[in-house]
This record gives C-alpha cells, sequence and structure tokens, in this order.
C-alpha cells in the first residue's frame, strides 16, 4: 500500500467513526442533499490528517458558538442592545447563557427560547420603569 492509500484509509477510518457519522456526515449530507460519499470526498480533499483528527471536537465546541449567534438574531437582541441601546451588553449576555443552559439541560429549543423571550420582556419592563424613574 503506497503513502497516499494509507493515508486516505485513516482518513476514511476517521470519518467513518460513529460520532463523526452521527454529528456531522449524514446531517450535513442532508442539508446539502449530496450523498454520504460525496461529503466525506469534499472533507477528505479539505482536510489534513490533523484538522480531522480535531475536527469534531471543533464541531461541538462550534455549535455552542453558533447557538450562541443563533439566540441573538431569535431574541433579537442585537436590536435592542445595539440599535436601541436599552438592554445592557451584560443582560443580553446573561440572557444568552441562561437561555443555553436551559437548552444544554433539555429543555427544546423552542420552549427556552419563549422562556427568553418572556425574560426579555421581563428586562425591558425593569428598564422602562428605571428610565421613568428618572424623570
Amino acid at each position: 500500500m503506497d503513502d497516499d492509500a494509507r493515508l486516505r484509509l485513516m482518513q476514511k477510518r476517521i470519518i467513518k467513526s460513529y460520532a463523526w457519522q452521527r454529528d456531522i456526515i449524514v446531517p450535513f449530507s442532508k442539508d446539502f442533499d449530496c450523498t454520504v460519499d460525496e461529503l466525506e470526498d469534499v472533507l477528505f480533499d479539505l482536510l489534513d490528517m490533523d484538522s480531522l483528527e480535531a475536527l469534531h471536537a471543533t464541531f461541538e465546541s462550534a455549535q455552542d458558538i453558533c447557538l450562541y449567534q443563533k439566540l441573538n438574531a431569535d431574541l433579537n437582541l442585537c436590536w435592542f442592545i445595539d440599535t436601541l441601546e436599552i438592554i445592557s451588553r451584560e443582560d443580553g449576555k446573561k440572557l444568552k447563557m441562561n437561555v443555553i443552559n436551559e437548552i444544554k439541560n433539555g429543555k427544546s429549543y423552542e420552549d427556552a427560547l419563549k422562556e427568553g423571550k418572556l425574560e426579555l420582556f421581563e428586562l425591558l419592563k425593569k428598564e422602562a420603569e428605571f428610565r421613568s424613574s428618572l424623570y
């Protein structure tokens, strides 16, 4: 077996692992409307052995970042924090972390988001009370 064939075999062993198939290959092949083999071939061409070996851990940590960004959009926090400037960055971060922790503890995204929206409204009401007390 030559070096290229050996490398391809090692890559296949990594990508064919259960965790890779479950978390990355099968879901993304459905998203991309391609076969599992097509996606695997693309990843083989894009990633070297070090990247392949580290990618699953990187994927798991990236999911938290993606969830954080998704919540920012779904809660419209960029509007309340950056545009209107009525919610502090700290309060926005605390709210997102509360919702993320609920999701990680097994609550569905939809239910956690709904509770997050209610919590956001409570923040808005507190801010309104605070501002009205200043006048």
